[in-house]
């Protein structure tokens, strides 16, 4: 495994980042594709035996199940001091709202049901989830930046959002004095590159980690159309609406990664990701099998030619924006966004 900077952060992280969505009570929350705990501790105990030292999980995961499993297999397999551990908070609630907490009790409510989930007493990085119209990014980083000042989180980052949003919070922090943003995790990868346009460049100037999420486009650039058919792929219908209307542009991408793969005798894991480690710190990837934590970590290895990044670049076409940034607006403020979970309870 190889290491790097964390963006203006002094934290170092594997060059792979563990994805933890995919964990948790399958019969609480968003997803029905989840694993359970025991195989959730068996691909974080391989993951850390790989040198993975970077786990991202979030609290609108399974309604918090994610961070409890993610919590007891580090504690169980890891020291504290030799990982670094991200999660998210969601926005306010229509209720939380009506009743008048503001945005700075807001996050921190979310952040110590975090650590409780997690059985920890920091997160080493703590990440605005998405953009919440309806709270003022002033109050967003003033609470952001006390919770660090307490301790409970080192650094702050941030999740789909566009480059103008990221500009703005961090000029106002630094105006203020306050924590800035140290990473973005957008949506990025070989079949979805809009973050080119504005925020790569932006992040690239600012020295501001990119931590994509999708890396492998919901396991779509790891095979073939048509083969190797997973549960994720039959059952979320949130993935199909990320990349279905495309298919068929997409696809002559995903048949250059298995060319470039049978020509170095790789998987189209290993291709697909190492195309990404050229343009980011350190992807989020999914994993719900040994051997997707497995191929991930062989990636970091894995060269390609100036030649070969053309030859998978050259195919793509403009994709519009699809998922949480389809939602990044002020007219779908008070719609139910998708982490939306009936049951999560967030107590004090």
């Amino acid at each position: 495994m190889k290491y790097t900077k964390l963006g203006n952060s002094d934290l170092n992280v594997s060059r792979i980042c563990m994805g933890c969505m995919g964990f948790g009570d399958s019969g609480r929350g968003q997803h029905s594709w989840t694993i359970d705990e025991e195989h959730t501790r068996e691909i974080i105990k391989r993951g850390l035996d790989l040198g993975v030292n970077f786990y991202d999980t979030a609290i609108g995961y399974q309604s918090g199940t994610s961070e409890q499993y993610v919590g007891r297999a580090l504690r169980d397999f890891a020291k504290r001091e030799d990982v670094v551990v991200a999660t998210k908070f969601l926005p306010r609630t229509q209720d939380e709202i009506e009743q008048g907490i503001s945005g700075q009790q807001h996050i921190e409510n979310m952040v110590n049901a975090s650590l409780r989930n997690l059985g920890m007493d920091y997160v080493d990085l703590y990440i605005y989830h998405m953009w919440d119209w309806q709270t003022p990014i002033e109050d967003i980083l003033d609470g952001l930046n006390r919770i660090v000042k307490a301790g409970k989180a080192r650094y702050i980052g941030i999740s789909n959002c566009f480059a103008w949003q990221i500009a703005k919070a961090n000029a106002l922090a630094e105006r203020e004095g306050f924590a800035k943003f140290v990473s973005i995790q957008g949506h990025y990868n070989l079949i979805f590159r809009e973050e080119e346009r504005e925020m790569v460049p932006y992040c690239n100037e600012e020295n501001i980690a990119l931590t994509p999420y999708s890396a492998l486009a919901s396991g779509r650039l790891s095979r073939l159309p048509g083969e190797g058919g997973t549960k994720r792929a039959e059952e979320d219908a949130y993935a199909k609406f990320k990349y279905n209307a495309t298919a068929d542009k997409d696809n002559v991408i995903i048949a250059r990664v298995a060319e470039l793969a049978e020509k170095h005798d790789v998987s189209m894991t290993e291709v697909s990701l190492a195309w990404l480690l050229t343009k980011v710190a350190s992807p989020v990837v999914g994993a719900t099998k040994l051997h997707h934590i497995e191929g991930a970590a062989k990636a970091v290895d894995l060269s390609l030619t100036p030649e070969e990044i053309i030859y998978l670049e050259e195919p793509y076409v403009p994709h519009p924006l699809a998922g949480v940034m389809a939602q990044n607006k002020p007219a779908a403020a008070k719609e139910k966004h998708v982490w939306s979970t009936g049951d999560q309870k967030i107590g004090k």
